[in-house]
C-alpha cells in the first residue's frame, strides 16, 4: 500500500481511538459536575479551535495523543466543581470512562464485523483437515469447553487457546455425547512463525449457526472479553519472560500492521482496529504511573484512608512514570524501524 495512505490510514485510526478515550474521560466528567477546561485533540501547538461555554475546544498540530484538561485535576482549587473536591466514587468513574469507552467501541465494531457474517461460529466440531493429527483424540461433535483450563465460549476462544500455546500439546475439556470429557496432551502440529514464536495449526472445523439479533450481541461480547483476555495474557507473558521485548509493537509497528491490514480488506482493517482499541483500553487500566490505572490506584488509597495524597507526591511519580514510558516507547519505536529493513 501507498505509504502516504497508509500513514493517513493510520492517524485517522489512531485520532479516532484517543478522541473516543478522551470523550470518555470528558462525558463523565460533565456528568458529574466536573469542570473541564480544554478537551483537545492532539499534542503540541494548538491549530485550531472554538470555546463554548467554560470548555475550550481544540485541534493541536501532532497527532500522537490528545486530553481532557479538568479543573484541580493534577493540583488543588478552591473551585468546588474541581476534580480534586469531588467524591472519591466519582473521581473513579472519570478515571475509568476512558478505558471504558475503547472496550466498548470494540464491542460496537466487533457487532459489525459479526452482522457481516453469514454464520456465526460454535464450538462444536464438524469436521477434520486433511492430514488433521488432533483427530486421535477428538471427535467429531465434540464441544470444547476449555484449552489448557481457560474457558472457551465461542470459536475464537479455541483460536486464542491455541495461540497461546508453544509447543501444540494441550489438555482440553470436551463435552461428548452429553457427558464431559478430560482430554490431556492433544496434540497439533506446529511451525515456526519467526522471532521465536511457534504457531499451533488448528487442523479441524466448526460448526456454524444462523445469526439472530441476540446471538450477534452475544457473539460480539464473548469476542470482546476474548480480546481482552488475550491481551491480559500477552502482557502477563511479556512480564514473565515468556515474550521478549523484539515482539512488542509500537506506532511505527501499529502502522505497518494497519497497512498491511488495509490491502486485505475492510473486515481485516476493522478487526485490527478492534485489537487496537482494546489493547489501548487494558494498558489504561494497568496500574502504571502516568496511566489512568496509576492515577486510579492513588483514588483507591485516597478511599482507604480518608485522605488523598499530596498531590506534589503524587506528580512526582506519574512524572517518573511518564518517563519510563517514554523510554519504552523509544526502545519499541526502534524495534519496529529495525524490523522495516530485515
Amino acid at each position: 500500500m501507498n505509504i502516504v495512505l497508509t500513514i493517513i490510514i493510520t492517524i485517522l485510526v489512531f485520532g479516532l481511538l484517543i478522541f473516543i478515550h478522551e470523550l470518555g474521560h470528558f462525558l463523565v466528567a460533565k456528568a458529574m459536575g466536573i469542570r473541564v477546561n480544554e478537551f483537545a485533540l492532539g499534542m503540541g501547538p494548538r491549530l485550531c479551535g472554538f470555546v463554548k461555554g467554560e470548555t475550550k475546544y481544540s485541534l493541536r498540530l501532532l497527532p500522537i495523543g490528545g486530553y481532557c484538561a479538568m479543573e484541580g485535576e493534577d493540583d488543588t482549587s478552591q473551585d468546588e466543581r474541581a476534580f480534586c473536591n469531588k467524591p472519591v466514587w466519582r473521581r473513579i468513574l472519570v478515571v475509568v470512562a476512558g478505558a471504558f469507552m475503547n472496550l466498548l467501541l470494540g464491542f460496537i465494531l466487533l457487532i459489525i464485523l459479526v452482522s457481516t457474517m453469514n454464520l456465526v461460529g460454535t464450538t462444536k466440531i464438524a469436521q477434520f483437515n486433511e492430514g488433521a493429527i488432533s483427530n486421535q483424540y477428538l471427535q467429531v461433535g465434540d464441544e470444547i469447553l476449555s484449552i489448557n483450563g481457560s474457558h472457551v465460549f465461542i470459536d475464537n476462544d479455541i483460536v486464542y487457546g491455541l495461540l497461546r500455546d508453544r509447543d501444540g500439546v494441550v489438555d482440553m475439556v470436551v463435552k461428548r455425547n452429553g457427558e464431559k470429557v478430560k482430554l490431556t496432551g492433544v496434540t497439533f502440529q506446529t511451525e515456526d512463525l519467526g522471532d521465536g514464536v511457534t504457531g499451533t495449526n488448528i487442523d479441524f472445523k466448526v460448526y456454524g449457526v444462523e445469526k439472530t439479533f441476540f446471538g450477534v450481541l452475544k457473539q460480539s461480547a464473548c469476542w470482546t472479553l476474548s480480546v481482552v483476555k488475550l491481551v491480559w495474557s500477552s502482557l502477563i507473558d511479556l512480564i514473565t519472560g515468556q515474550f521478549g521485548l523484539n515482539q512488542l509493537s509500537g506506532p511505527v509497528g501499529v502502522a505497518s500492521a494497519i497497512g498491511e491490514a488495509s490491502t486485505m480488506g475492510g473486515r481485516s482493517l476493522l478487526l485490527l482496529v478492534v485489537f487496537i482499541t482494546v489493547n489501548l483500553g487494558v494498558f489504561n487500566l494497568l496500574p502504571v504511573p502516568a496511566l489512568d490505572g496509576g492515577r486510579l490506584v492513588f483514588l483507591i488509597i485516597e478511599g482507604i484512608r480518608r485522605k488523598p495524597v499530596k498531590p506534589e507526591h503524587e506528580g512526582w511519580v506519574h512524572m517518573i512514570g511518564f518517563g519510563l514510558l517514554m523510554l519504552l516507547f523509544v526502545v519499541v519505536t526502534f524495534n519496529d524501524i529495525v524490523k522495516l529493513f530485515q
